[in-house]
């Protein structure tokens, strides 16, 4: 876009900004943000062993960053609307770049635990900013439709090329560099988005944010997910698990009460009168469960049953990145004519197809036709869904909640992947100790393609919510004012 077309749009050619630059520095950020959620997996042995860890808390070296991340993107999408997107992504770039350098320099576990929270807090603040960015700085249909792509081609393949990247550092330098990485490219980021990002923020009132909200939905989740996973060792009618359940459940419904009371709340049930976002975010949570347990599944595999390297595990995952870039763009020049809801009933059903052909893996099956083949189905699937997801969750939705929708759409990504990951796991443990003796490894396969096998079901439901729930048509966002400036009917967003 040229200085020209800025100044038609009443922008000072002094701050105009190209386009291309700020697609890219947003990309760059959302990036990071995502790569740093899955990054960890093949590092966790060495983790464990320097910092002397127990394995339900090297649990938590994933957890405390997804479940913080999860609970504080709801306001940190409220937040980049109200106080500036061009502000909250440089304060969320800033957090996430000094603590990711905290939990690199990490001395035990409870700090590297506590940094990979904050980090989760920062990587909050600075995801919502970036689409958010992107949704108000290409307007023309085609040209967001463009932007979308390559924003959620990028997206996808940073939590797929984490693990890569993870296995890569780890293996040539040490653990703390998955961390170390951030602050250079952080930096850069910070440097770029200054120059190339013009402030925006939603017009007419200002609000107060909602912090019950996000502490009441933050501490509920933890509470479940800590619940689901000390079932490893505790029984399921112990007073720890049960108290822990119990608890998540008062606080979500808390949460709940909280949102439908407040004036500004966090999260306005109105927006759920809109079968497209509703739908979207339905189907999100079944995909953020199966890709967070197939990068953690399959690493573990590889390692732990085929002897991979972390090194070599980190490679075995380069089909996929590739694979979800091609689905992404793929999708993102078909939703025009094939549509949202037809693209996610596709995508879904193609990478159930993979997972199925992984819940067949044994000991000694090969890399090529048993591995790489169907985690690149997988996440080609995967790829073609992202695109149609972010485009019905912010259909129909006034451009004053631009932020707050892409926080939704990616927090329930986080709620899936925490709380999917936690059940899937408790369920490939059962299956595991179940064949305890029939030999380490043939017990660990099991759990792991029970696993697959069910993440593969969790995928056709979401096919079907898409053929159940998801409108025909998916309309744009609206614009964030109408001519008489007064607020848009709520009963707009049910269309």
């Amino acid at each position: 876009m040229t200085s020209t077309a800025f100044l038609q749009r009443g922008i000072d050619a002094s701050r105009a900004r190209p386009a291309a630059l700020v697609l890219a520095v947003v990309c760059v950020a959302q990036f990071m943000v995502v790569l740093d959620i899955s990054i960890v997996n093949v590092a966790l042995p060495d983790m464990q062993r320097e910092l002397g860890m127990s394995q339900n808390a090297l649990g938590w070296v994933l957890n405390a960053y997804t479940l913080t991340f999860a609970g504080f993107l709801l306001l940190g999408g409220r937040a980049a609307d109200l106080w500036g997107r061009r502000r909250l992504f440089l304060i969320g770039v800033a957090l996430f770049s000094l603590t990711s350098l905290v939990g690199g320099l990490a001395q035990t576990g409870g700090e590297l635990i506590a940094a990979r929270g904050l980090q989760g807090l920062g990587g909050a603040v600075l995801s919502p900013a970036t689409l958010t960015i992107l949704t108000t700085t290409f307007t023309e249909p085609k040209a967001r439709a463009r932007a979308l792509g390559m924003w959620s081609a990028v997206a996808g393949a940073g939590g797929a090329t984490g693990v890569l990247a993870g296995g890569v550092l780890t293996d040539l330098l040490s653990w703390r560099w998955i961390l170390f990485i951030n602050v250079p490219i952080g930096l850069a980021v910070f440097l770029v988005g200054r120059f190339a990002i013009a402030e925006s923020r939603a017009e007419g009132e200002r609000p107060t944010l909602d912090w019950a909200g996000a502490l009441t939905v933050t501490g509920g989740l933890v509470a479940l997910v800590y619940g689901i996973v000390s079932t490893d060792s505790h029984k399921w009618g112990s007073p720890l698990v049960l108290g822990s359940l119990i608890l998540g459940t008062i606080l979500i419904a808390v949460f709940l009460a909280v949102e439908s009371r407040h004036r500004h709340p966090l999260v306005p049930m109105r927006l759920f009168r809109s079968r497209a976002l509703t739908g979207a975010n339905l189907i999100m949570v079944m995909i953020g469960s199966v890709m967070f347990s197939l990068f953690f599944f399959l690493s573990q595999f590889l390692q732990e049953v085929q002897g991979f390297s972390p090194l070599r595990a980190g490679f075995a995952f380069l089909p996929m990145p590739l694979a979800i870039i091609v689905g992404t763009q793929l999708s993102s020049r078909l939703v025009g004519r094939v549509g949202a809801r037809r693209l996610l009933v596709i995508g879904p059903l193609i990478s159930a197809t993979g997972l199925l052909l992984l819940s067949r893996l044994d000991a000694h099956s090969s890399y090529l036709l048993h591995i790489g083949l169907p985690g690149a189905i997988i996440t080609f699937g995967v790829g073609m869904s992202f695109v149609p997801i972010t485009l019905s969750a912010t259909s129909g939705v006034d451009r004053r909640d631009a932020g707050l929708a892409s926080g939704l759409i990616n927090t329930t990504r986080q709620i899936g992947g925490s709380l999917g990951l936690a059940a899937l796991l408790t369920i490939a443990a059962s299956r595991s100790r179940a064949l305890a003796g029939s030999g380490s490894q043939v017990a660990q396969t099991a759990g792991y393609t029970r696993a697959f096998a069910i993440s593969a079901i969790l995928l056709v439901l979401a096919a079907a919510i898409a053929i159940t729930v998801l409108p025909a048509r998916v309309r744009p966002a609206t614009d964030p004012l109408p001519v008489d400036r007064k607020e848009l009917d709520p009963a707009a967003l049910a269309e």
